[in-house]
């Protein structure tokens, strides 16, 4: 008998978990509590290993059909004078796609054979002998074998099977509010990067010329606002931003216009341990890094050990969902430490890391340091290596 999979979330992880269990035999389902796919979205970049990834799902092609072809970042002051410039592998590795283009392009390679159910979400889980009994908030119960949390940073799979998020959630000191405004900057694959201490704020265009990606990251303090209350949260980026300078009047003015704002904190998960019974996480839900950790290529890389792993424990989810987490637990430690020291220098916290982080970037922008920065930026994209799960066992190790 096929065994049945339930996948919460149909971002990134989800949709790559799904086609990796399709191709081992498994039956995926995957509910996604939006309505449709989400689109646009900040850009993700892969490099490395995960390179070998893409290759081997046959989707790079597509990709990099949808690839931003972003170029170099440019540091400015308030003035807009230029501080430092950083190459484009340093913050769009080898190939970089907006999260929603890499979302319809695994939609897309698996909707044919995987069940997809959007505007659901799951409401409770009973495990029982033979399965898990799921109720939605809308559909009707169904019974799986097993069950994955790939819903993110605030997954409800994870508060339903090991409590409040706030026992696991740490946060890295940091908001940020990211959306799309019309490209008046009139940049050509080139992003700008303004910060004040305690205050940062980015604009790039890259495959859309016509659009202006903008994201302002500011130290948390306290941050009254839900994070469903988008009205709420552009008045708190206009105040925390109101005397920032730089182009940021004519930011804010486009902010008011815009019906999607992605807002939250920059946090991390710390799980002891990414399954129970037959439920497991995987990706943010699991191990959310950071920014700068090589998030949406980790969380891919799992969604391939985790299928690859269920299929050699030929289903047996106990041993599957402990090698799986062996493997991947190393890789996230990397991750995790490398996102989290890079948020002084996305947000300097003071006029004195501020000059540093700017010398650093023109040490690490320049020609010499190219191979050391090349090192430095795909520590964390290389610290998970693909097993081939099609070869035979003894082959495997």
């Amino acid at each position: 008998m096929t065994t049945t999979v339930l996948i919460s979330g149909a971002g990134i992880a989800g949709p790559a978990l799904a086609f990796w269990l399709r191709e081992r035999g498994f039956a995926p389902t995957v509910v996604e509590r939006a309505p449709a796919l989400r689109e646009g979205g900040s850009a993700v970049d892969f490099r490395g290993e995960q390179m070998t990834l893409l290759k081997r799902m046959g989707i790079l092609e597509d990709i990099r059909a949808k690839e931003t072809a972003m170029g170099a970042q440019v540091i400015v002051d308030p003035n807009g004078k230029k501080v430092a410039q950083m190459p484009s592998v340093f913050f769009s590795g080898e190939v970089e796609i907006e999260r929603g283009d890499l979302t319809r392009i695994l939609y897309d390679h698996t909707k044919n054979d995987v069940e997809y159910v959007f505007g659901d979400w799951i409401t409770a889980l009973d495990e029982v002998p033979d399965g898990v009994d799921v109720s939605f908030a809308h559909g009707t119960s169904r019974k799986f074998d097993l069950v994955v949390g790939a819903d993110g940073l605030h997954s409800g799979v994870r508060r339903l099977t090991f409590g409040d998020e706030e026992q696991f959630r740490t946060d890295l000191g940091f908001q940020t509010a990211g959306f799309t405004v019309p490209n008046h900057l009139g940049l050509d694959h080139l992003g700008l990067i303004c910060s004040v201490p305690g205050r940062t704020v980015m604009a790039a265009s890259g495959r859309d010329g016509a659009a202006l990606n903008v994201s302002f990251l500011f130290t948390s303090g306290t941050v009254d606002v839900h994070r469903r209350d988008v009205e709420g949260q552009k008045r708190l980026v206009a105040e925390r931003f109101a005397d920032f300078g730089w182009e940021v009047p004519a930011l804010l003015e486009g902010l008011g216009d815009v019906d999607a704002l992605y807002f939250d904190s920059l946090s991390q998960i710390h799980l002891d341990k990414w399954s129970k019974g037959r439920v497991v996480l995987l990706g943010d839900a699991a191990w959310c890094a950071g920014p700068g950790g090589s998030g949406t290529g980790l969380a891919m890389m799992g969604a391939y050990t985790l299928a690859g792993e269920l299929a050699a424990a030929r289903g047996d989810h106990e041993v599957a969902f402990a090698r799986y987490e062996e493997k991947l637990r190393g890789p996230v430690k990397i991750s995790q430490k490398q996102a989290a020291g890079i948020g002084t220098f996305l947000i300097p916290t003071s006029r004195f890391v501020m000059g540093y982080r700017n010398f650093m970037y023109r040490v690490l922008g320049s020609k010499p340091m190219t191979k050391v920065f090349t090192w430095i930026t795909s520590r964390a994209a290389n610290a998970a290596t693909l097993e081939n799960y099609d070869a035979p066992v003894a082959a495997r190790g």
